[in-house]
């Protein structure tokens, strides 16, 4: 972890260089990436050749076990912002800083400007010049997505034989999430999806005291967190015996599915990813039931750059991990949406999610 510290803080510097003379890093995730620190109190100061954490007495022991020397740290009694102005008044040469324009509340931006009143200092706003770097994964970061997406294929394998009609959307949820932890996941990246019946026709539903009747689709969209990194999986089921038109629609999303994690590559843009299966599921004629975009970047945060969608002009680096979860969706009838994990390796992709794309029926 060390060495990847340190090329990633010689890859920042060496992209700010010339344009401000520190940076302050104030999103959490940012924050772990640059040093492993994983506290949830924390500001960090890049300089060309310093580095500076600021935390607070509940991690004072966390800190030096996760970020040792890599950084000065100083643990602050009060504010993390009087400790950053107090190694600013010690850094002469920091004039113009840079800070996250994406990370920051309204109440530390005007701290930010008050800090600058009648003094010299500038205060420049920054776009992404952490996430740029997060995009294209080093391959311990692909090995820890990897387990992520092992346990959450492993939490599905235990919950698949109980589930069943009579069970109400939060007990499912109840169940999966169990499975999660028992199979090791530290957490859950965001607040795992049960939608049955007609709920399965809303991309983002809340798990719901609705009950779980025969022949509803059932979608269950969630994901696991190792050491910090996420993974993001969905398989939609039927409930009992699938109608010939639940098996149909599902061949579509399948099939959409296979095109896009089969072709998609590093060095294409957001668009053309998007573009391999929303032209399969409009060739078909469901064009207008998939709303929203392909895929999302996978890492420290279950939806971080790039993305894949209609209007993603960015291109896909190499190295990054995408989600391809294509959907067909339609009110009252219900959705379905299959959703996998792909690496964009120098081989081509590799899908890290492995469990049956098939239809399965379950009791």
């Amino acid at each position: 972890m060390a060495d990847a510290r340190e090329r990633r803080l010689a890859a920042l510097r060496e992209d700010i260089a010339g344009d401000i003379d520190a940076l302050l890093v104030t999103s959490l995730p940012n924050v772990r990436y640059l040093t492993g620190f994983s506290g949830t109190s924390a500001l960090l100061l890049v300089t060309p050749r310093e580095l500076f954490l600021v935390t607070d007495f509940r991690y004072a022991t966390q800190v030096k076990d996760e970020v040792g020397d890599l950084a000065t740290v100083r643990i602050e009694p009060v504010s993390l912002w009087n400790g950053l102005w107090s190694i600013l008044a010690n850094a002469g040469n920091a004039v113009a800083v840079g800070f996250e324009s994406a990370h920051i509340f309204h109440r530390d931006f005007q701290r930010l400007l008050e800090n600058s009143a009648g003094g010299n200092r500038q205060w420049r706003s920054q776009v992404n010049c952490v996430e740029r770097l997060r995009e294209s994964k080093d391959a311990e970061e692909v090995e820890l997505i990897r387990h992520a997406a092992a346990i959450a294929v492993e939490a599905l394998e235990r919950t698949l034989p109980q589930l069943a009609a009579g069970l109400t959307e939060l007990e499912v949820a109840g169940v999966l999430e169990k499975a999660l932890r028992d199979a090791g996941s530290e957490g859950f990246p965001f607040p795992s999806i049960v939608a049955s019946g007609p709920r399965a026709a809303l991309p983002h539903a809340r798990s719901s005291s609705r009950v779980i009747e025969p022949g509803d689709f059932l979608l269950l969209d969630f994901g696991a967190e190792y050491r910090g990194y996420c993974s993001d999986i969905t398989r939609t089921f039927v409930v009992g015996t699938a109608t010939s038109e639940q098996r149909s629609v599902y061949d579509v999303v399948r099939q959409a599915n296979a095109l896009a994690a089969g072709s998609v590559r590093a060095g294409m843009t957001g668009q053309d990813a998007d573009a391999l299966a929303r032209g399969y599921i409009e060739r078909e004629g469901f064009g207008e039931a998939f709303g929203h975009g392909l895929g999302h970047g996978l890492g420290l945060e279950v939806h971080e750059a790039p993305r894949l969608a209609r209007t993603a002009e960015g291109t896909l680096a190499l190295g990054t991990v995408v989600t391809i979860e294509p959907g067909v969706y339609r009110p009252g009838w219900g959705g379905i949406r299959i959703e996998d994990d792909v690496h964009l390796g120098t081989g081509g992709p590799e899908i890290l999610t492995d469990f049956t794309r098939e239809l399965i029926e379950v009791a």
